[in-house]
């Protein structure tokens, strides 16, 4: 193996830019020759088990949504019995809003890959999957078989096909896809998949920007890692940023940062916003005055009624009915719900059907929003996974913080602002966009 000829340490990159460091401007991908060029190869300490003791003492959370720490997540998997774990790496990425996972797959697979590896050598696995959409897989194929003819990766990777739909990258629901049932969640909790998941092995599933920061961790250490953040979320994230400029941007920044620098947005600018879709589809609007204050961090967007996710941020401008926008939502989340339980069967169609009134006929609901949040009673924490919840803490923040329009609605009828938001051009507040849901399509050796 390349590592075990011997290992400089190459120097570690300065500030909040760190997996964006040598992107190149033109947004060609980074092949293994620049990638070592760059970074080095991994040493051989961080392949092995006791890594995970590094890990730990970074702080690492998970950045595919939920923000758990990493090293607690790792242990969980490397802990059960005689049974070798399966690591997969999760690229699904099926949230519209979000596109960091393919700007990582795309610009920077080889710190991913190196990540999986690590991830692979201390939780003692013996089998990797990276879990990807189909237009990466070509091209992932072939830096994988790169990578072997070097000997960088000591556990064997495959590529699976993730379909393309909103729940696809859910833990459960990727464990379902590889093993050839539909891409679902199932009503059995995360613990469980660590225990028993894919071909029944215990089962390791993280989000491929965690995986990128293994893979610095492992060159850098934590100390490194640790000099910016927070003490209780260290580093640093990307977040995909729609609304502020023509198209989507994805920014680097350091966690605990004001989310007003991660804008690049003036006191003066933020008038011609409404308010700020934080976490995605499923997370929660804030408005202009509490995002500009916000520092850049889960446990502080929690404190205002919303999440991070995945790194997301959506500025919806004032020229857009915000009550359109989350009729528009909750309609897309309804179509893309796994349709095996009743609060989403029956709760996001009639909770969808509400919303669509407020926003376009608002006459139905008599002066009050209190079915709408009837309907977000019913469905909160009683689905067989957490995507209900999602869409009630989208519709109820988004009844606070347009409190104003709901109003103007409730009195005077609806707006005559655009009803389009991020690709929804709404025709009777409709969407032709639904789920396409299969199973995931292995791709590779077994």
């Amino acid at each position: 193996m390349i590592t075990q000829r011997g290992w400089r340490p190459p120097a570690p990159p300065i500030g909040a830019q760190r997996l964006m460091t040598g992107i190149d401007p033109h947004g060609r991908t980074i092949d293994l020759d620049s990638h070592l060029s760059q970074w080095g190869a991994m040493p051989p300490s961080s392949l092995d088990r006791s890594f995970l003791a590094e890990v730990e003492a970074s702080g690492l959370r998970g950045h595919g949504g939920a923000w758990f720490p990493v090293a607690t997540k790792w242990r969980s998997v490397s802990s059960k019995g005689m049974a070798r774990p399966t690591v997969v790496a999760n690229g699904a990425e099926g949230e519209p809003a979000s596109s960091k996972d393919a700007f990582l797959l795309g610009s920077v697979p080889h710190l991913v890959l190196d990540g999986a590896t690590v991830a692979a050598s201390s939780i003692g696995a013996r089998r990797i999957v990276l879990y990807i959409p189909a237009r990466f897989v070509d091209p992932l194929q072939s830096a994988i078989r790169q990578r072997a003819r070097l000997g960088l990766d000591p556990v064997p990777i495959e590529v699976a096909t993730a379909p393309d739909a909103f729940i696809s990258g859910q833990e459960s629901s990727v464990v379902n896809a590889l093993n050839g049932r539909e891409a679902v969640p199932s009503f059995v909790g995360v613990r469980s998949i660590r225990t028993r998941g894919v071909n029944g092995h215990p089962t390791l599933v993280q989000n491929v920007e965690t995986l990128a920061h293994v893979a610095l961790i492992a060159r850098f250490g934590s100390a490194w890692f640790r000099s910016v953040g927070t003490p209780d979320s260290p580093g640093t994230m990307l977040l995909t940023v729609t609304g502020r400029w023509q198209t989507p941007r994805i920014i680097e920044s350091a966690i605990g940062s004001p989310l007003e620098d991660a804008l690049g947005l003036s006191q003066s600018e933020a008038v011609h916003y409404g308010g700020v879709l934080l976490g995605g589809y499923g997370g929660g609007w804030v408005s202009m005055r509490t995002a500009l204050a916000l520092p850049l961090s889960e446990s502080e967007a929690r404190g205002v009624g919303s999440s991070l996710g995945a790194g997301i941020a959506i500025l919806l401008g004032s020229d857009s009915c915000p009550l359109a926008a989350m009729a528009s939502i909750v309609r897309y989340l309804e179509r893309s719900g796994a349709g095996q339980c009743g609060p989403c069967v029956n709760g996001l169609s009639e909770l969808a059907l509400l919303c669509e009134a407020l926003a376009a006929h608002p006459a139905d609901l008599r002066g009050s929003v209190k079915p709408i949040l009837e309907r977000c009673d019913l469905v909160e924490g009683r689905g067989a996974c957490r995507h209900p919840d999602g869409v009630a803490r989208m519709v109820r923040t988004a009844l606070k913080v347009f409190g104003g329009d709901v109003e103007a609605h409730l009195q005077h009828g609806p707006c005559r602002q655009s009803g389009s938001f991020l690709g929804f051009q709404e025709s009777g507040l409709r969407t032709a966009i639904g789920p396409r849901r299969s199973t995931a399509r292995a791709v590779g050796p077994r």
